[in-house]
C-alpha cells in the first residue's frame, strides 16, 4: 500500500513540476534534505490530503483587491498570489529541468501587486521556494520592483549562511552582496500557513521582514524584534506579527480548516516622506480564486480565465 501511494504522488507531481515544459520526467517526491544547502532537520510527512491538493495538476491562483500605502497615499490596485509545487534544484537554486531523487519538492508562492502612484505605475513581484516537508527555511526568494523611476531587484540564497545579492538603481543602495545568519524570513510565512499552521512561530522573536517593505521603505535587511500571535475566529485565523522598531503590524487571515486559503491581510506602517508621513494600513481582500495548470493557458482563447479571476 505504502509503495502505491509514493507511485500516485509521483504521478501527481509531474504533471505540476513540467509546469512550463513539454517532456516530462520522473521525481522521487519523498522530500529530500540536500547537503550543505539546508538545516540538516527530517521533513515532515505530508498527509493524504495535502498530496490530493497539492497534486493534482493545477496551481491555486487567487486574486485580491488591493489598497495600497505609497507616498503617503493609499493607492487602488490588485494582488495575485499563485500557490504551485514543484520540483527545486537546491545546488544549482533554481526549478529543477530534470527532477531527480536529489530535487527537493517545494511549494512556491509567485505573489504580485499592481497599482499607480499618480501617472506611473508599480509592478511588485515575490517568488519564495519553501520545502514542503517544513524542515528549512525557503531555499530561494526574489523580490523585483519596476516603475518608470527605475527597478530594483533582490534574491536570497540558502547556503550555510542567506546570501543576499541586491541591486538598485538608487546610489545609495546601488550593486549589494551580503550574508545573513539564518533566521525566521517573513517570506516564508505565507507558505508555512499553507502547509503547517499549527507550527507558525508565536511570542517574542527576530524576523527579517519582507523584502517588498525593506524595499519600500529603504531599511536596513536584517533580522528586527518582533512579536508574532495567533487568534481564532469562527472558521478564520489571524497570523499577525509586530515590529515595534519598525512601527509596523502585518496581519495574514486564513481559514482554518485546510487547505488554509489566504482570505485577507493588512500591512501597518508609516508611509510617505517628510511632512507627508503617516501611519497608513494596506489591505488585500479577496476577489476570486480559482485552481487551473495556468501554464497551458498562454492562448488568445484562453483570456476568459482572467475574468475568471476578476482581473
Amino acid at each position: 500500500m505504502k509503495k502505491l501511494v509514493e507511485l500516485g504522488i509521483i504521478a501527481a507531481t509531474l504533471l505540476v513540476s513540467n509546469a512550463c515544459k513539454e517532456k516530462i520526467q520522473t521525481l522521487d517526491v519523498a522530500a529530500v534534505t540536500p547537503e550543505k544547502v539546508i538545516e540538516k532537520k527530517e521533513p515532515k510527512p505530508l498527509s493524504n490530503q495535502f498530496k490530493k491538493y497539492w497534486y493534482n495538476g493545477t496551481a491555486e491562483i487567487t486574486s485580491y483587491n488591493l489598497q495600497q500605502a505609497r507616498y503617503g497615499e493609499l493607492r487602488q490596485g490588485s494582488a495575485v498570489m499563485v500557490f504551485v509545487t514543484e520540483p527545486f534544484n537546491a545546488t544549482k537554486q533554481v526549478k529543477a529541468d530534470k527532477p531527480d531523487k536529489t530535487s527537493v519538492p517545494v511549494l512556491k508562492l509567485n505573489s504580485t501587486k499592481k497599482f499607480n502612484t499618480g501617472i506611473y505605475p508599480y509592478s511588485v513581484m515575490s517568488s519564495t521556494f519553501y520545502p514542503v516537508g517544513d524542515n528549512s527555511a525557503s531555499l530561494k526568494i526574489t523580490n523585483t520592483v519596476q516603475e518608470w523611476c527605475g527597478q530594483v531587484f533582490s534574491q536570497l540564497n540558502n547556503k550555510e549562511n542567506f546570501e543576499v545579492s541586491s541591486y538598485s538603481y538608487f546610489e545609495s543602495e546601488g550593486d549589494e552582496k551580503l550574508t545573513l545568519k539564518k533566521d525566521i524570513l517573513e517570506n516564508d510565512l505565507w507558505a508555512k500557513i499553507r502547509i503547517n499552521p499549527n507550527a507558525l512561530p508565536k511570542g517574542k522573536l527576530t524576523i527579517i521582514p519582507s523584502f517588498q517593505y525593506i524595499r519600500f521603505s529603504h531599511k536596513q535587511l536584517k533580522a528586527y524584534n518582533a512579536t508574532a500571535t495567533v487568534t481564532n475566529n469562527d472558521n478564520l485565523t489571524v497570523y499577525s506579527i509586530n515590529y515595534p522598531e519598525l512601527q509596523r503590524n502585518l496581519s495574514i487571515t486564513f481559514t482554518t480548516a485546510f487547505p488554509h486559503t489566504i482570505e485577507s491581510f493588512t500591512e501597518t506602517h508609516a508611509s510617505g516622506f517628510g511632512a507627508n508621513k503617516k501611519m497608513l494600513t494596506t489591505k488585500a481582500t479577496l476577489n476570486k480564486r480559482i485552481q487551473t495548470a495556468y501554464w497551458q493557458q498562454n492562448r488568445n482563447k484562453d483570456l476568459h480565465f482572467r475574468d475568471s479571476l476578476g482581473l
